[in-house]
């Protein structure tokens, strides 16, 4: 089926395409809704309040799995979560505290973990799981306008390793609901001697995941950030967005302004244009919540950190029992875990990283653990449903792109493509559909 073949037109009323738009938000969402707008003949300006890669986009694994990009409230949260909450070692970690916004939030969070709403949201996620892989291909080839993203993506197969063979039972259940709501995800036993060289003898049963990818996140979203200045956008570091407010203006037609309000090295300014972009991941409610955006976005921090290996490491390692992913980096091993509902400005909890460590340390050989590198916190956007936020707001002009929870690398691209088409023509893809922040 063609890309064309696939678009539904929006019920909002036209209005004429933006020359100008502003996307608030450096990361791999933000830089590739920047991207595919200029695909379209935007003139594109990128803002972050730090700068390129700066959140969740540089330290988190770096896989393209589109065949695990699935909701992360599934019923066994009913057995594990109660658990989870009194063991400070567990991979879901939530302070134990009075904060009643979070609170709330794992509330809604919880009324997800069901079959039924789980098979729902894996429906509504899977038309850009589908397309998730193709869109990373586009970037590659450079689009109409040229300049592609230069840095690549690796194709697996993924380790998937599992102390116990019972344990590979809840992993194998979630694939046939993937392949149940549309994707073919296969997989395939590990003979002995394909394993893993850095796995232990603990280590009794070995999966192999075909079909995925995986890349370095930070020089991947460098490369892009540099594909857009090539095309003739800018990417402004230290620039943070206070306010967003939008005009209908007049005498020039139904043409939408919006003006922002940025901080910057320089002082206070106003900035304006056709259209705006909200990306700023788990900050999303600060400038989405004032124009209708009501669902909730928590932080769900990841950890991660580098170690050297005896031997190379030629393909991603995940522990599903442990919750925990290893990505080749650069050299070295990349391994990154766990899910801290915290504020997505909280200091670095090293006890978070400690408890990645005794998870994994008898399941690894030839791995130095204790000289780690990297040690890295970020802020994954979260959302109680699963599901994204990706689309028009109440203001118009304004969209906003986000809450794809641990997914925001994977999803990206394809987000960027379809929510470009929508600020440009007004319709709204298939694949973005289910993901209206206004539901």
């Amino acid at each position: 089926m063609s890309v064309s073949s696939r678009r539904t037109l929006s019920t909002r009323a036209p209005r004429p395409a933006p020359r100008t738009a502003v996307v608030v938000g450096a990361g791999m969402v933000g830089l590739a809704t920047a991207w595919h707008l200029q695909e379209r003949g935007v003139q594109v300006t990128v803002l972050d309040r730090e700068g390129v890669a700066a959140g969740s986009s540089w330290g988190n694994a770096g896989w393209l799995t589109p065949g695990m990009a699935m909701p992360l409230a599934d019923p066994s949260l009913w057995t594990y979560g109660p658990r989870a909450l009194l063991d400070p070692a567990a991979p879901l970690h939530v302070p134990l505290r009075f904060d009643p916004r979070l609170w709330t939030f794992l509330a809604r969070f919880m009324s997800h973990a069901t079959q039924r709403r789980w098979d729902r949201a894996m429906a509504a996620l899977t038309p850009i799981d589908r397309v998730a892989l193709d869109a990373f291909d586009e970037l590659a080839a450079g689009g109409a306008a040229g300049h592609p993203v230069d840095a690549r993506t690796t194709p697996g197969p993924f380790t998937i390793a599992f102390e116990h063979e019972r344990e590979a039972r809840p992993f194998l259940r979630e694939l046939e609901h993937v392949a149940a709501a549309g994707q073919q995800v296969p997989v395939r036993r590990v003979e002995a001697g394909e394993r893993a060289p850095q796995l232990t003898d603990r280590v009794t049963t070995v999966l192999a995941l075909e079909g995925q990818r995986f890349l370095e996140p930070g020089p991947f979203v460098h490369a892009l950030a540099d594909s857009v200045r090539a095309r003739g956008g800018r990417v402004v570091p230290g620039a943070e967005v206070r306010a967003v407010r939008s005009d209908r203006t007049t005498g020039g037609g139904d043409r939408s302004g919006v003006s922002l309000r940025v901080v910057g090295p320089e002082g206070e300014s106003v900035v304006d244009a056709d259209a705006v972009v909200l990306a700023t991941g788990a900050w999303l409610p600060r400038l989405a919540a004032p124009l209708g955006v009501r669902t909730r976005v928590q932080a769900g921090r990841g950890y991660s950190f580098t170690v050297k290996t005896d031997s190379p490491v030629e393909t991603p390692v995940y522990l599903p029992a442990r919750r925990v992913a290893c990505t080749p980096y650069q050299g070295r091993l990349r391994i990154a875990g766990t899910m801290e509902f915290r504020g997505p400005d909280e200091p670095f909890q090293p006890r978070r990283v400690e408890a990645i460590l005794a998870s994994v340390r008898h399941l690894f050989q030839g791995v130095d653990l204790d000289e780690r590198h990297d040690e890295w916190v970020g802020s994954r956007p979260v959302t109680p449903d699963g599901l994204p936020l990706v689309g028009a707001t109440r203001a118009p002009g304004v969209y906003v792109a986000g809450g794809h929870g641990m997914w925001g690398i994977v999803l990206g691209p394809a987000t960027g493509r379809a929510l470009a088409e929508q600020v440009v023509t007004g319709r709204v893809p298939d694949e973005i559909r289910p993901f209206d922040p206004l539901r």
